[in-house]
C-alpha cells in the first residue's frame, strides 16, 4: 500500500509584494483580483500593501525583502 506524503499537482504562484511561493489552494494572506487578475499572498501584510499600491509591485519598482 502506497501513502502519498505530498502532492503533485500543487497549484503555486508567486507573492507578488515579497516574491514567496504560495500554494494557490491554502493561501495563509488570502487573494486580492486586480485587474481580473487573482494574486494570492504568503500573509495579510503582503496582501494589505499590493492594496495600497498594486502598480508599483506589479512594475517591479517596489518590493518587499523577506
Amino acid at each position: 500500500m502506497r501513502i502519498p506524503f505530498f502532492k503533485h499537482n500543487v497549484g503555486l504562484s508567486k507573492d507578488p509584494v515579497c516574491d514567496m511561493d504560495v500554494v494557490t489552494n491554502k493561501t495563509p494572506g488570502g487573494t486580492w483580483k486586480y485587474k481580473n487578475t487573482s494574486y494570492y499572498f504568503c500573509g495579510p501584510g503582503c496582501n494589505r500593501a499590493f492594496q495600497k499600491d498594486p502598480l508599483a509591485y506589479l512594475s517591479g519598482n517596489k518590493k518587499l525583502r523577506m
